[in-house]
């Protein structure tokens, strides 16, 4: 049996871990964990240790130790000591893999990020909670970018400075609340910063979770499914749900076919360019996913942002033409181009070569279909499309109906081989 007790918030062992600890090591021959964590429970004579580094080596090493104790009538066991709850993002996870949940007794203790909302007086249940230790930052920095409670546990390279650095030119109206040495009251610190005031300092290593909050909505209704808001309960929304100019708005057929191919899910980025009216951003927004609309026009970005609030979602929208202003932005997970004119070659090359995943076009001219469908493939993505030709109903007197056809739209779609994806593309 592998005994794997969580020390709580905090980098020493809270009085009930610590006597959880006690309790499981004199029985133990084999204790595992950070070096604080080894140190605090004063081991009886005899008792190995292996103080964690790299995770594989300590794995072996409690394999070989289990298979040497195997048939021992004591002095066999091992104890894992852990950060906090070591279900949540722990080492459970590796150790259940390893060896089976059935060999693991675990004793929780209480997460970080539990510790960290306690400390400011908000529910977490509806919170977003990513884990940058030892991944990339930028799923972090899109899921704080579209989501108003946020979690990150963070890791080197992927600390406070760093996150907010990209928040800084990335996302507006958010607080960072930087929790460290929770649980030790002679070191703990729980701080409110701007992203500009945590990308200026040097947070050292003490770092437990940071908290990504937009304020205005940290408090949201309750409802009965832990974590962020669901998927929406119905999308391809009609035109009359957005401001629009004159009917130029994505029509909600082609909409809905251009959100499957997209695929927008919690932690992507997407662009919208030639937004117009930004409902495809907003659409994209509202299953989770970090949005940049790029519309050339300044009514239409007032628009954009009109709809992105009136639909309560986090969309950036950004004043320009394409290609030129995409240089200034992150690489997008998925790209929609509903305009570009003469230069729709242009910016499907330049969407083509930083997209992660992939690129849909949305066209009513047929004559750029060929043009569009070359500069996808010769990207190298896998290249498909459709002709959409749908009739609305459409009343008529005498309370029957007839069928109104709509105009034909071209859309195309290209989509990366994972072989050939960005370093760092695959999550």
């Amino acid at each position: 049996m592998i005994t794997v007790v969580g020390t709580g918030t905090g980098a020493p062992l809270d009085a009930s871990a610590l006597d959880a600890a006690h309790e499981a090591v004199r029985a133990a021959g084999l204790v595992v964990g950070a070096r604080r964590h080894i140190d605090a429970v004063r081991l009886p004579p005899g008792t190995a240790r292996v103080v964690l580094g790299p995770l594989d080596p300590a794995l072996d090493a409690v394999e070989e130790h289990l298979a040497k104790a195997d048939g021992a009538t004591e002095g066999g066991g091992v104890v894992v000591l852990a950060a906090g709850d070591p279900g949540f993002f722990g080492i459970v996870r590796a150790l259940a893999e390893r060896f089976g949940p059935a060999e693991l007794d675990i004793r929780p203790g209480v997460p970080s990020v539990a510790g960290a909302f306690a400390r400011i007086g908000l529910p977490w249940d509806d919170a977003v909670v990513v884990s940058a230790h030892g991944r990339d930052l930028r799923t972090a920095v899109n899921v704080c970018r579209a989501h108003p409670k946020v979690a990150v546990l963070t890791g080197p390279g992927s600390g406070p400075a760093e996150l907010g650095a990209e928040l800084t030119r990335r996302a507006d109206s958010r607080t960072l609340v930087v929790a460290s040495a929770l649980g030790d009251p002679g070191r703990e610190r729980v701080e409110r910063v701007t992203p500009a005031e945590a990308a200026g300092r040097d947070w050292g290593s003490g770092v437990d979770v940071v908290l990504c909050l937009d304020e205005e909505r940290a408090i949201a209704p309750a409802h009965a499914i832990a974590g962020p808001r669901l998927s929406p309960t119905r999308w391809a929304l009609h035109e009359d749900e957005f401001t629009h100019r004159d009917s130029m708005i994505t029509k909600f057929e082609v909409r809905a076919l251009a959100l499957a191919r997209l695929g927008p899910r919690t932690g992507d980025l997407v662009w919208d360019i030639g937004a117009g009216s930004g409902s495809v951003a907003v659409e994209c927004a509202r299953f989770g996913a970090a949005v940049v609309a790029v519309e050339k026009t300044l009514d239409g970005v007032e628009r954009v942002r009109a709809n992105a609030a009136l639909h309560g979602v986090d969309v950036r929208a950004v004043h320009g033409a394409a290609p030129t202003v995409l240089s200034d932005l992150s690489d997008p997970d998925a790209v929609f181009i509903g305009g570009g004119g003469r230069e729709l070659p242009a910016i499907v090359t330049a969407c083509a070569r930083r997209a992660r995943r992939t690129v849909v076009v949305a066209m009513a001219a047929i004559d750029r279909v060929p043009v569009v469908r070359a500069a996808l493939s010769g990207a190298g993505y896998e290249c498909d499309g459709v002709m959409l030709q749908s009739s609305r109903l459409a009343p008529l007197p005498g309370e029957v109906s007839r069928l109104a056809a709509a105009n034909p739209v071209f859309l195309l779609w290209g989509t990366r081989p994972s072989s050939s994806a960005p370093e760092g593309a695959v999550r």
